[in-house]
């Protein structure tokens, strides 16, 4: 279940620095945002670092959820935005951070878990978090400096996201006729049909095999599944299963 006050998680993987998560901290309660969770902090946490320079900002911290990986963290997400300033090979749509708060409004609310992920401060995210996200953002900056902080991008996304709450203050909620799959739900059906797939030998050949279930999680991350979708194609997996067995 969503937080009563309605507002995206702020997903923070494996930051490097205290002080860049204290500098994050700050940023999201400038625009009221309240909701972080932190991927495999580097130096551990609760940080010391982190509080002395989120100074005013340490109730966001305090509230803060650390996870031991990624999958724990984003389980109960329905829809996940990855920042990143790479390309990448992959077939994903990609927003601008006006473009993706104006989306993530909508789904929240409709009721759906909102998550933003931001990568580590030396390289960002890697491809393994990025496959299972349902969109990109990224900013357009100066293309011969291109690199920003964690703490500015944050900042970034947490302004566009107040702008365009403000822009929905007034309109009502309507609840959705059907219920979207969460980031877990997902995930269980990637793996039951990789599963059998594997029986199968069709991730071929060997060395190939992690490419092809990266491509394949990055097709299931795309669709906009419901609950009801979800259980409709294990229903099929597990049909054609057991008419193969007969």
């Amino acid at each position: 279940m969503y937080s009563s006050d309605k507002q995206p998680s702020i997903i923070l993987v494996k930051p490097q620095m205290g002080e860049n998560i204290g500098s994050a901290a700050r940023a999201m309660l400038n625009f009221g945002l309240e909701n972080m969770r932190i991927v495999e902090a580097r130096d551990g946490w609760p940080s010391q670092n982190a509080v002395a320079t989120a100074s005013g900002a340490g109730r966001v911290l305090d509230k803060a959820r650390h996870f031991s990986n990624f999958s724990d963290a984003v389980s109960d997400c329905h829809f996940i935005f990855a920042t990143t300033a790479r390309s990448r090979d992959l077939t994903k749509p990609v927003y601008s951070p006006k473009e993706a708060m104006v989306i993530a409004s909508k789904k929240i609310s409709d009721g759906e878990n909102v998550g933003l992920i931001f990568g580590p401060e030396r390289a960002g995210l890697e491809n393994k978090e990025v496959v299972r996200s349902n969109a990109l953002v990224t900013v357009p900056v100066n293309p011969n400096f291109s690199s920003i902080n964690l703490a500015q991008s944050v900042l970034l996304m947490s302004y566009e996201w107040f702008l365009a709450k403000q822009a929905y203050t007034d309109k009502s909620m309507q609840k959705r006729q059907t219920e979207a799959a969460s980031i877990m739900e997902i995930e269980k059906l990637a793996e039951h049909y990789e599963i059998e797939l594997e029986k199968k030998s069709y991730f071929f050949p060997i060395d190939k095999a992690s490419s092809m279930k990266s491509n394949l999680r990055n097709i299931w991350s795309r669709l906009p599944l419901t609950v009801s979708d979800v259980r409709v194609f294990h229903g099929i997996l597990r049909h054609l299963i057991k008419s193969r067995d007969l």
